[in-house]
């Protein structure tokens, strides 16, 4: 039987339907799926003139206008709680700037059905004799290639460094052949296919993060709620995707990805990491002024120092930890020592990795829990 799919677009934003929608929206018509698929896309503080294109290339979505721009998660979550409420059984976050292969979807959805180990529990012992994982699948990333060179890989899933840094994994590369073990760090929301279950006992992407590592925070809650998140490599996505050096962009996602580490990490773990943190924030402060960004880390800084946002992450914190499954111990193995921002390496950064690899070699051993 053949579940109901509903496609949720990120949303649209000033110019970014007219420049983006009309080519995703025919791909996802050819889809060939048998199966209900419905569009879902938020409109975020767009002009009228954008809102009403909307309507004219999607008239049989359902579309949720906002007055403000709530930011990325908050415009997915809209699309998805109006969907769970709907009943459909996937849900597919999809960014407007990709085009799908025909069969995406329906490659996706396989990879949840056929497999076969479902248990959202890990009742102690996680793994069959033979090794493979019993996790219930909770998300399915798409094989994402790059649009303009569509040989080269955008993400086949996204890799967490220990200390939160997210990052695509293989990205610029040439695609071969499939990886050996599809189990991925965590999704990329530009092409994820989540599982109804798995939102229903995780929850969604957290709003106060407002954009980006949102889709490593969720990513990071299902492995540690006892689910799994798996590449589907023949499942094809093209991402026109633009590295933004925008300075906006360097603190979120600074500031995101110590949110995501503070939420997730048991106590214990943060305290092993703590010499490795300080030591990456004086060469973060160092970065931040040569790059011309170091008003936005003392942002992040200030972000911290308020007693409400202590509260919020001590309160999702406080949830999270009651109900996870899954120890560091497991989750762990998926992470990585080293940073690997391709678009913007450089000498210092390989320098750094070296230490924080050897680092990461030796904490990672230590943690029992």
């Amino acid at each position: 039987m053949n579940k109901k799919v509903a496609v949720i677009i990120s949303p649209n934003y000033k110019d970014y339907a007219k420049k983006y929608l009309a080519e995703c929206f025919n791909s996802l018509k050819k889809q060939d799926y048998a199966g209900e698929m419905k569009i879902f896309i938020a409109d975020n503080e767009s002009t009228e003139e954008s809102y009403n294109y909307l309507k004219s290339i999607l008239p049989e979505a359902e579309i949720i206008r906002n007055q403000n721009n709530g930011g990325f998660a908050k415009a997915n979550n809209d699309c998805l709680k109006s969907a769970l409420k709907q009943g459909y059984d996937y849900l597919f976050c999809l960014n407007m700037d990709t085009v799908l292969e025909k069969d995406c979807v329906g490659k996706m959805a396989e990879e949840i059905e056929n497999n076969k180990e479902m248990d959202s529990r890990l009742r102690g012992n996680d793994k069959e004799k033979n090794g493979n994982d019993k996790r219930e699948i909770g998300a399915v990333q798409a094989r994402l290639m790059l649009y303009n060179d569509k040989n080269k890989i955008n993400s086949l899933g996204n890799v967490t460094h220990f200390l939160g840094f997210g990052y695509a994994g293989g990205y610029g590369e040439n695609y071969t052949n499939p990886p050996s073990d599809n189990k991925i760090c965590y999704p990329s929301g530009a092409a994820v296919l989540f599982k109804r279950g798995a939102l229903e006992k995780v929850g969604l992407f957290d709003e106060k993060i407002w954009m980006y590592n949102e889709d490593q925070d969720l990513g990071w809650r299902l492995w540690l709620y006892g689910f799994k998140c798996v590449l589907a490599p023949e499942a094809v996505v093209y991402h026109k995707y633009e590295f933004s050096r925008s300075i906006k962009k360097y603190y979120f996602m600074d500031r995101n990805r110590i949110i995501a580490t503070l939420k997730n990490y048991h106590w214990a773990t943060l305290l092993l990491l703590a010499p490795a943190f300080l030591i990456m924030e004086i060469g973060l402060i160092f970065f931040a002024a040569k790059g011309g960004w170091l008003e936005k880390k003392i942002e992040v800084y200030k972000y911290f120092l308020k007693l409400k946002h202590w509260r919020y992450i001590l309160r999702e914190r406080k949830k999270i930890q009651k109900s996870r499954i899954a120890p560091d111990k497991e989750i762990i193995k998926l992470f990585s020592g080293r940073i690997w921002y391709q678009e913007i390496g450089d000498a210092k950064l390989k320098i750094a990795n070296v230490f924080f690899n050897a680092y990461w070699r030796v904490v990672k051993v230590l943690i029992r829990w």
